[in-house]
């Protein structure tokens, strides 16, 4: 695990950030990360795990939108960076993700054990 940890934080540091419309949570929903990245997620109980995945939401999905938004997962830093997962209402930063470090993104989450957020 410290060998991930390490390369989370590499990968992390690739992805431009934007500042995402407030109250927006149109890119949020149930995704897959890696185990080392939910470890630092608050956890949820089962039944709000349920709850959210009924409505196709993420369990950190809050009234004012995500409650984790600092730790939240590399697949959801790369919404609004790349054509491939653009953001539905125009945000991006003023230059997208690298190709090559959105392919070492892609890599890494293919390589990883995968969890439902």
């Amino acid at each position: 695990m410290p060998c991930n940890r390490h390369k989370i934080h590499f990968l992390r540091e690739l992805i431009p950030s934007f500042e995402c419309e407030p109250g927006c949570h149109d890119c949020c929903g149930p995704v897959t990360t890696s185990s080392e990245e939910m470890a630092r997620l608050p956890r949820k109980s089962q039944a709000e795990q349920d709850a959210a995945l009924e409505h196709l939401n993420c369990v950190h999905l809050g009234p004012n939108g995500c409650t984790v938004y600092e730790e939240r997962p590399m697949i959801c830093r790369l919404f609004g960076t790349t054509p491939r997962l653009a953001c539905p209402r125009g945000r991006g930063p003023a230059q997208p993700i690298d190709p090559g470090a959105e392919q070492l993104v892609h890599q890494f989450i293919a390589t990883t054990r995968q969890v439902l957020v």
